[in-house]
């Protein structure tokens, strides 16, 4: 068998989530059933990705991937002067909906683990809080919030949960699953150039996520920039270590998986072992 790892994008409006569910639209079922089409296995073959991104949740930068017979891969350039992988992407191309797109398929180094070796998740949230700011042609991947947000005071209430944490208060329980994440980035600005412009932008990135952890800590924040919470209230949450009822897990529209960054070829078995004997592996965001 060879590993095959995939780069996908995908508009998560219109799934439900990742994961596969029976009678579901979800990007692993549609992705998975193409891939047994063009492979002609007898039924769709296994994936793993590196964040199981949720409902409605978008993915820009989302990483798989997938054990084929090398004989099966050698077969898809056919007579063509394609490469495997080239054959591959356009082949699915042509079977996938427009709101999923994989944008690359090649052999993965030796150790490769779509899940375990990614070594960072990176998400960012985007919100827009005033009615020039409101392009419905972007209202599927930005939050419209009516009211103007502080975000000198979002930024600074940030700071306060970065690092090595226990993260029990912006997690959905899961039992015997860990909640202890090093979170190495969160931090949010109003971009004053490029495509972002104006908005509010929150940039989160950890080694993993726990399930609704980004979009809790973005519903503290949003707290805290509309002047209902004090600057202290997400870390005075994170310190309590419970589950808040008055934490507000924000819509998934806003949210995009951007980037899953690996380290070296030489180090990828490693970190995948590191990871599977340390650490009960997470759901992802959402």
């Amino acid at each position: 068998m060879l590993r095959i790892r995939l780069d996908l994008s995908y508009d998560g409006t219109a799934f439900a989530g990742w994961a596969m569910q029976p009678l579901l639209r979800t990007v692993e079922g549609l992705l998975g059933e193409a891939l047994g089409v063009v492979l002609r296995t007898p039924a769709p073959p296994r994936l793993t990705v590196a964040g199981r991104t949720d409902a409605g949740v978008h993915a820009r930068g989302q990483v798989a991937h997938v054990d084929v017979d090398e004989g099966a891969w050698a077969a898809l350039s056919g007579q063509s002067a394609r490469t495997p992988g080239v054959s591959l992407v356009s082949r699915l191309g042509g079977m996938l909906p427009p709101d999923l797109v994989v944008h690359r398929a090649e052999p993965a180094p030796p150790g490769f683990d779509a899940r375990f070796g990614a070594l960072r998740r990176r998400y960012a949230y985007r919100i827009a809080d005033h009615p020039t700011l409101r392009d419905p042609l972007r209202r599927a991947s930005v939050l419209w919030h009516p009211r103007r947000l502080d975000v000198a005071a979002m930024h600074a209430a940030a700071l306060d949960v970065v690092g090595l944490q226990d993260f029990a208060a912006f997690c959905k329980p899961r039992p015997g699953a860990s909640t202890i994440r090093t979170l190495e980035l969160f931090d949010w600005v109003r971009p004053a150039s490029g495509p972002d412009a104006g908005l509010v932008v929150a940039t989160v990135q950890a080694d993993a996520f726990c399930h609704h952890m980004v979009r809790a800590l973005v519903g503290a924040s949003m707290a805290v920039g509309e002047g209902r919470r004090p600057p202290q209230w997400p870390g005075e949450l994170l310190a309590a270590r419970f589950r808040d009822a008055s934490i507000g897990v924000v819509p998934a529209c806003g949210l995009t998986l951007e980037e899953v960054s690996y380290p070296s070829d030489a180090e990828l078995a490693l970190r995948a072992a590191e990871t599977r004997n340390h650490r009960t592996p997470p759901r992802t965001a959402g």
